[in-house]
């Protein structure tokens, strides 16, 4: 390269990148080089402004609740004390069907903006105390570690974690509890401007006092739960059971550019979409010679949901029209969360157009790939439609979005994204195997914290009614993130924090009563493990595109097969392996 690039006498190669291509690598720079250059480039304003939209208004909306359902309850003992008087009577019923109106929707907010702060706020300071004592403690007894000494250490930091944050939750609380107000009257809700410093208070001690019982229960939880460890032995093949085999593909950060190099391992790693090019060519010579039944891929298709980007991968299936017929994927952080590739000091409002565009992207080419093959759940488990029969009424909004961008077009798609998971793919018959195909990525509208993930309540009940709808059928439980952090050393504290599920041990819980007829597949952490975590049994996939250009690189082909017993088999997988360039 370099001879060529002298005999043509160009001083910088485009061809070979520069420090902007590395500017939000973690390969390349340190996470505290990367937080130094977003101090300098972020915008305060906006900063504030998301804050105040995220964490703020939420807050209010939490602690004002109580005042002004007390001021009803108040102003409605009053009125019935009088009901001598006819004035009185009405007064009484105007009062009551305000209640009545209002008090649904009165809670309806305060409980969406007391999950809000769960999420965005107190879930993530337990994960994040929890793993930041397991990486201290692994840094001062690192030599000597066994699985069983990580499994120990993983429930003494998950007891640590509950008592620090509970015992820090409880000081808050009392702390605030002098300046919060629980009752109000309609003259104090007239003058709003003395209850500011009550209802910041209020929204104080609630939050406080939940992270102080939560924290204690969580981590009750996770140190009585079955520890993450290493699969022990892959099942033997049954005699006669169906058989399955499935690719997983995961993390193919397609780029837009010929040249393109990937964010996360910048100018160390592989130029352009060859590698992701040979991984097809390769899987289409096997599918020829033993057909596949499913080619999985745990999301970030892209490297940041670009146009250019989705084009690219769209093409390269083009070409392989059986494979194609056969993929099945779901959303990665890096397809939905990143808000500009180059700079991670970009910000996003909540209300940006920018994030719901990035969606309605992912969207359009997951329906383009698999939107007459899988279905939405409706709310009682039942698969409904077929994904491009769901978003069939929408077509209209989506592209008129997409071609004039607007807050109040973007507003009009809020929550479909989210409406579409989990959808399935159905097993083709009695005892068959079928998809579940899950959204993990958090709601988040920073560059920096775009990797964060999270399976909402909502999701993981739907998710369970599907599988209680099939009641015979097997299961590939399909999500990018990976749920838990597994019992290997790392590096860095970076790996350990922002990347797994911020609520992934209560998700392993969840799934346990599936356990016997279901295997959990993701990707994200570009590493490949297959382990359990309790009876569940967990396949992460390696990147088959990351890496250095010159290494080569591999992807997994997993064998599932039913039992006697009807238990779902895992079967030693096939290791296929990508030469280097």
């Amino acid at each position: 390269m370099r001879r060529a690039t002298e005999d043509v006498g160009v001083l910088l190669d485009p061809r070979l990148g520069d420090f902007e291509d590395n500017a939000a690598s973690p390969e390349q720079r340190s996470l505290f080089a990367i937080l130094g250059s977003l101090l300098v480039e972020i915008s305060p304003t906006k900063l504030l402004f998301a804050w105040t939209v995220s964490l703020l208004l939420p807050g209010v909306l939490l602690g004002l609740a109580p005042l002004v359902a007390s001021a009803w309850i108040s102003s409605l003992s009053q009125h019935a004390l009088a009901l001598s008087e006819v004035g009185a009577v009405l007064m009484l019923i105007v009062i009551a069907a305000l209640g009545w109106l209002g008090g649904r929707p009165l809670l309806q907010i305060a409980e969406t903006s007391f999950w809000s702060l769960n999420a965005l706020a107190v879930q993530p300071s337990y994960a994040f105390t929890r793993e930041a004592l397991g990486h201290l403690a692994e840094l001062l007894w690192r030599t000597g570690a066994t699985p069983a000494s990580r499994t120990r250490l993983r429930r003494g930091c998950s007891v640590g974690a509950g008592i620090l944050l509970s015992a820090g939750a409880a000081l808050i609380a009392a702390l605030a509890w002098p300046a919060s107000q629980w009752t109000a009257t309609v003259n104090d809700l007239v003058l709003i401007h003395h209850l500011v410093l009550p209802t910041f208070a209020n929204a104080v001690v609630l939050v406080s006092c939940y992270l102080a019982v939560a924290s204690l229960a969580w981590s009750v939880a996770d140190a009585s739960m079955e520890q993450p460890a290493d699969l022990a032995g892959f099942d033997a093949t049954p005699s006669g059971g169906r058989c399955w085999r499935v690719a997983h593909l995961s993390d193919l950060h397609v780029v837009g550019e010929r040249y393109g190099f990937r964010i996360e391992s910048g100018t160390a790693g592989p130029r352009g979409n060859e590698h992701f090019n040979r991984v097809l060519a390769r899987l289409a010579e096997i599918h020829t010679i033993d057909p596949l039944d499913h080619v999985l891929i745990s999301g970030d298709m892209t490297d940041a949901g670009r146009p250019g980007e989705w084009a690219e991968f769209l093409d390269a299936l083009a070409g392989h029209p059986e494979l194609a017929a056969r993929i099945i994927m779901l959303p990665g952080n890096h397809d939905v969360n990143v808000v500009d590739r180059a700079n991670p000091a970009r910000l996003d409002l909540p209300f940006s157009p920018g994030k719901r565009l990035r969606q309605m992207r992912t969207l359009s080419a997951i329906a383009a790939v698999q939107g007459d093959r899988v279905r939405v759940i409706d709310s009682s488990g039942k698969p409904s439609a077929t994904l491009n029969q769901a978003l069939a009424p929408y077509h209209d909004r989506i592209t008129q979005f997409a071609q004039h961008g607007g807050v109040l077009r973007a507003a009009a798609l809020r929550g479909l994204f989210d409406d579409q998971f989990p959808m399935i793919l159905p097993p083709d018959q009695d005892g068959g195997l079928g998809i579940a195909i899950l959204n993990s990525n958090a709601e988040t509208h920073f560059s920096f914290t775009n990797a964060l993930g999270l399976v909402s309540e909502a999701q993981t009940r739907r998710l369970e009614a599907a599988i209680r709808h099939f009641p015979t059928a097997c299961w590939t439980i399909a999500l990018h993130h990976h749920v838990m952090e597994y019992p290997m050393p790392v590096k860095t504290f970076a790996e350990r924090i922002g990347t797994a599920l911020i609520n992934g041990s209560w998700f392993v819980r969840r799934l346990q009563r599936f356990s016997d007829r279901s295997v959990v597949m993701h990707g994200h952490r570009h590493i490949d493990w297959i382990g359990t975590c309790g009876a569940s049994r967990i396949v992460s996939a390696p990147s088959p595109v990351m890496g250095a250009d010159d290494a080569a690189s591999y992807f997994y082909i997993h064998k599932m097969m039913v039992g006697p017993d009807r238990k779902l088999c895992l079967v030693e997988p096939e290791r296929v392996e990508i030469a280097a360039s």
